[in-house]
């Protein structure tokens, strides 16, 4: 695994977390317990910093950024994903703020500022504009990304469940 420091700050990160050997994580970033971090994942905490919640899940080839402190934006934008998110395959999270029990499909681009309440799917290949606000307990598709439905209690429950195999999977890499 390549863990590096930026500017004299390393990743942290909680108990029993796999990083893959060909992913990258650099700087201000924050693993909690149970992370896993796939093959191919870029993730920078260079000009911000990246938080990600316990059980989460950041499937291969996914790059994960920040945006910078300015005048007109003094705090920036900061990636901060919430417990129990599965993020796809070959993935934009740039700045955005996840909450629990997330799916985002496979080549999602979620963009600054955007924020993504608990329970929601966001479908392969959607485009969540800047500042963008994605409402609770619905699936979300197309580009730019629309309210398409509201999720059934069988898919809220898949959320977590979708988490949880990924826990198991990172075990069987640990071992």
């Amino acid at each position: 695994m390549s863990i590096r420091p930026y500017k004299g700050v390393l990743p942290t990160l909680g108990n029993s977390c796999y990083i893959d050997e060909s992913a990258i994580i650099a700087g201000d970033i924050v693993l909690q317990n149970d992370v896993s971090i796939w093959p191919l994942v870029a993730a920078r905490g260079d000009v911000n910093h990246i938080r990600i919640g316990a059980r989460t899940n950041v499937q291969d080839g996914t790059v994960l950024h920040v945006t910078r402190k300015s005048e007109k934006n003094p705090n920036g934008y900061p990636l901060t994903i919430g417990e129990d998110v599965t993020v796809g395959h070959k993935c934009m999270l740039h700045g955005c703020t996840l909450g629990d029990r997330i799916l985002v499909g496979m080549g999602a681009i979620i963009m600054d500022g955007a924020i993504v309440e608990s329970d929601v799917f966001i479908g392969a290949g959607c485009l969540v504009p800047p500042n963008k606000k994605l409402e609770s307990g619905y699936l979300y598709v197309g580009s730019p990304a629309k309210q398409a439905r509201k999720l059934n209690q069988d898919e809220i429950s898949f959320l977590k469940t979708s988490a949880l195999n990924y826990v198991k999977l990172k075990d069987d890499y640990l071992a």
